[in-house]
């Protein structure tokens, strides 16, 4: 004979699955991360993948990422955080630049990550200041900053040797001067804005100080 199930007992079995399922949940293994390949990002940091439209990085970064372009900035040596995070930066509106932005927007966390691991472990070349009549001013900007301008020092966050701090600060030893004085101008401007210390810093220097401290930070090694 057929009885209808009590209010009681439906609640009770309703609670039973919803245990069941949770502790299931909980029971199933959870992905491991993939680890950063680096061959796979010198793969396509060399040759591009011209099935997903994306263009070789060594096009305009140069071999191993040592560009010798001066517009472009040199990527080898630079710390691996950094550059996951600003591979991203350029895939959202935190950092808008015509040509990295398309195509950081096609590359995958995978491919970011792989890129990152290969980039921070060649070596990079080195470079020297080449503007002898402002030597001392960059120097004095980097090392110890501007105390009447709230300029602090550059090597505060970047290093005695420009080699940056990973996860936070980039290196900058040996950039391309160009593409220092670049994008500390960005930053002044407001058209680079995905570094908030770095905007109030830039806009209390003059272009002048902008030149020196960039020749500066070409020769450091």
């Amino acid at each position: 004979m057929n009885r209808a199930i009590s209010p009681f007992l439906k609640s009770l079995l309703a609670a039973l699955i919803v245990f069941s399922s949770t502790a299931y949940a909980a029971d199933a293994p959870t992905a491991t991360p993939a680890k950063p390949d680096p061959a796979k990002g010198e793969a396509l940091f060399t040759n591009g993948d011209a099935g997903r439209n994306i263009t070789a990085c060594i096009s305009c970064h140069g071999a191993a990422g040592n560009s010798t372009i001066v517009q472009n900035p040199r990527l080898a040596g630079q710390n691996e955080a950094y550059i996951v995070k600003e591979l991203n930066n350029f895939k959202t509106a935190d950092r808008s630049n015509p040509i990295m932005s398309p195509m950081a927007k096609l590359l995958t966390d995978d491919d970011i990550k792989n890129l990152a691991a290969y980039l921070s472990v060649q070596v990079p070349k080195s470079d020297a200041a080449k503007n002898a009549a402002t030597l001392a001013l960059g120097k004095q900007i980097y090392r110890g900053g501007i105390a009447d301008k709230n300029v602090p020092a550059c090597a505060a966050c970047h290093g005695p040797t420009g080699a940056g701090i990973p996860v936070q600060y980039p290196r900058l030893a040996g950039q391309h001067e160009d593409y220092t004085v670049a994008e500390l101008t960005n930053f002044r401007a407001g058209t680079r804005t995905n570094s908030a210390p770095m905007t109030t810093i830039a806009a209390r220097l003059s272009d002048n100080e902008i030149k020196a401290v960039s020749d500066y930070i070409a020769g450091l090694k």
